[in-house]
């Protein structure tokens, strides 16, 4: 790797030179060190030296990207599928301002089954293991999943407990559960391994689609209770049918074979796009869910569900055996490479152009327009409030970008206890994990002027703020401002300083 830092001798050109004729990742930093950029190569020397040949046709954010470039650096992989792994973690942890960026960060519920144990348990979870349980999966609602573990557990009298059984049958009081007729008491023996392994294939059955022979059972066994006169029994069982024709009617039957697929289309408006990924399990179509992406000007539809793929199959703790995509794929051999490692065996990630699969696509599709057409107001307000805010602030100071603004603001507790606060926007949106409170050390006492002065001293001296703002906001007027040009000056950094002065009315 690469760890020349000094951006004030790191000659570009010099340093391409050096890059190795070798895969691995390539990471471009700006002036003020962020990471910008994150990239993988097959060939790092050449990959990298393309950023910086003048003759070269790029589009304009490669162009905008490039006149930030002040430093790089590289970490040499083994394969070009290690770089893969290492740029998609890489991106996903520093969230790099040129890169098509994945904007929702979802994880979605399994009902995992313990078919491990002698009396197995139902469970909601995050994250498939390579155990002995079977999974199933995933759900696009957590609250259906609550519903259709409260629903077999009310059927089937499952135990909800970790006693170990059958070791421990006997040696405990059973549980409340057993009291309200919830659970069929397999820790006091009153149900054999043999009968519980019964209700166990049902509810795999269930799980897997067939939930029209439960629902016959209930209806029976309602009928049973009102020709016996039992009308609250009677009452129970069709409160139960009417869950199972909810969460059955849920599992809509699709044309295709049994196996498990995702099917991934997209819309696109301009640096906006959002892409639709339908979960098919076992035949049927469980359900949809949406994702934004931002960065997608001036790239491909192909390199765009590339990118979607890479980082939504990297954070996904369910990869089906089967992707398919509304285009051909850019990387296409690597991708399913890397898919099939993460899953344990073979995926495919396939374009259909006709039949049920076709329709199925155009129905993703479809879904995304419809998404993006009614989500654009809201990410156009949400831009104006937030990054347009910022931009009008830049105008008003006559300045470049206000892309980052820190603001500061003295208090004192019956005046002694001098704390300062900072709080900081990025692109017009609060950075709550830049926020930071001082303890005056220096001053004791309600002075303000020279609270200032420590607290800014103490930040822009700091290493661990290893970034500098665009502008530097002060709660006060021309003595606050003037604190902070001296400051600034001594440390020998050009920053924008502005006062906030408040009206009669207290209006900023």
């Amino acid at each position: 790797m690469s760890m020349d830092k000094e951006k004030k001798v790191f000659d570009i050109n010099e340093e391409v030179k050096k890059l190795p004729n070798q895969p691995g990742v390539y990471i471009m930093h700006n002036e003020k060190d962020e990471i910008i950029y994150v990239g993988k190569a097959i060939n790092l020397k050449n990959r990298v030296r393309q950023y910086f040949q003048t003759s070269r046709l790029r589009t304009s954010k490669i162009e905008k990207m490039i006149l930030n470039i002040k430093w790089f650096e590289y970490i040499i992989t083994d394969s070009e599928l290690e770089a893969l792994v290492l740029e998609s973690n890489l991106i996903k942890e520093h969230s790099p301002r040129y890169n098509t960026m994945l904007k929702d960060d979802k994880g979605y519920p399994f009902i995992r089954v313990t078919v491990e144990e002698k009396f197995p348990r139902i469970m909601k979870v995050h994250q498939v293991k390579r155990d002995k349980a079977k999974y199933f999966g995933p759900y696009t609602s957590g609250t259906a999943v609550n519903d259709i573990i409260e629903l077999l557990r009310k059927v089937y009298k499952i135990k909800t407990c970790n006693r170990n059984l059958p070791r421990d049958i006997g040696k405990e009081r059973p549980c409340l559960y057993y009291e309200i007729n919830q659970c069929s008491g397999p820790c006091q023996g009153y149900i054999s391994t043999e009968e519980y392994g019964k209700n166990i294939s049902e509810i795999v059955s269930f799980l897997n689609g067939n939930y029209k022979e439960l629902q016959k059972q209930m209806e029976e066994k309602m009928k049973k209770a009102a020709e016996e006169l039992e009308f609250e029994k009677a009452a129970e069982y069709r409160d139960l049918l009417t869950s199972i024709s909810h969460v059955g009617g849920k599992q809509r039957i699709t044309n295709l074979d049994t196996e498990d697929r995702d099917i991934i289309a997209s819309a696109v408006d301009k640096a906006e796009a959002v892409v639709a990924i339908f979960f098919v399990r076992n035949g049927k179509l469980l359900g949809r869910e949406h994702f934004h992406m931002s960065g997608v000007e001036d790239i491909s539809e192909s390199e765009m569900l590339s990118t979607f793929i890479k980082q939504y199959y990297n954070g996904t703790p369910y990869i089906p055996k089967q992707i398919l995509a509304e285009c051909e794929i850019d990387e296409l051999d690597l991708l399913e490479e890397w898919l099939t490692i993460r899953r344990g065996y073979k995926v495919n990630i396939v374009t259909p152009k006709k039949g049920d699969k076709y329709k199925l696509i155009s129905l993703a599709k479809e879904n995304a327009k419809m998404v993006l057409e009614k989500d654009l107001e809201k990410i156009k307000r949400n831009e104006a409030r937030t990054q347009g805010a910022a931009r009008e602030i830049a105008q008003l100071l006559e300045i470049e970008k206000a892309d980052r603004i820190e603001a500061f603001d003295i208090s004192n507790t019956s005046g002694f206890q001098g704390v300062a606060s900072l709080v900081v926007f990025e692109n017009g949106k609060p950075k709550r994990n830049d926020y930071r409170k001082f303890k005056l050390r220096t001053v004791t006492g309600p002075d303000d002027y020279k609270s200032m002065e420590e607290v800014l001293t103490r930040r822009f001296t700091d290493e661990k703020f290893n970034i500098y703002p665009d502008v530097i906001m002060m709660d006060g007027g021309k003595g606050q401002v003037n604190i902070a040009l001296k400051v600034l000056e001594q440390l020998k950094i050009n920053i924008v300083v502005c006062g906030m002065v408040k009206d009669d009315n207290h209006r900023t």
